[in-house]
């Protein structure tokens, strides 16, 4: 089993006996549906960090308003097709995120969009794992209040890779 593999399972588990599903979803939950591993999106690539990072505000699923820096852009290649994304800090912990929505949008994937979150290397370049991407909770329950990537993060390519929609999903 690839840590991959484990991690999905684990995240299936957390959906089973906690996570955002309403306990009727829970009961016929049947697991999440991935796209296979694609070693070709593991990215490891240099942030070109902004010199005065603005603090935005990014509409929610709810209306509300969440706060985030415009940290970094980073830019690599999808299927031969250059790209860019800006990647986020969280104003309060610091973390980095990055929410973007994928030509597969409304499809194969989340129509408002999915979440990855990036990590940092030794080498100060970022890993980009597009097989972790994820759906936020709201879309899978409504309770849930959960930044919409901004425009600027809408690529017209498809990034088959990390979670897909499943049929509980509203």
């Amino acid at each position: 089993m690839t840590d991959l593999d484990e991690f999905r399972e684990q995240k299936d588990d957390y959906f089973r006996e906690d996570g955002p599903l309403t306990p009727a979803q829970r009961e016929a939950f049947p697991g999440l549906r991935y796209y296979p591993e694609n070693e070709a999106l593991v990215l490891r690539v240099t942030p070109e960090v902004f010199p005065d990072p603005e603090v935005i505000e990014m509409q929610t699923s709810t209306g509300h308003l969440a706060m985030y820096s415009r940290w970094a852009t980073i830019a690599f290649e999808i299927n031969a097709k250059p790209v860019s994304l800006t990647v986020y800090r969280d104003t309060m912990l610091g973390d980095l995120f990055l929410p973007f929505q994928d030509a597969n949008a409304g499809g194969d994937t989340y129509g408002a969009g999915r979440y990855l979150d990036v990590h940092f290397l030794d080498d100060g370049r970022l890993l980009v794992d597009f097989n972790y991407a994820y759906n936020p909770y709201c879309a899978y329950n409504d309770g849930w209040s959960c930044p919409i990537p901004p425009a600027e993060n809408h690529l017209n390519v498809a990034i088959e890779a990390g979670e897909m929609t499943w049929e509980g999903s509203h």
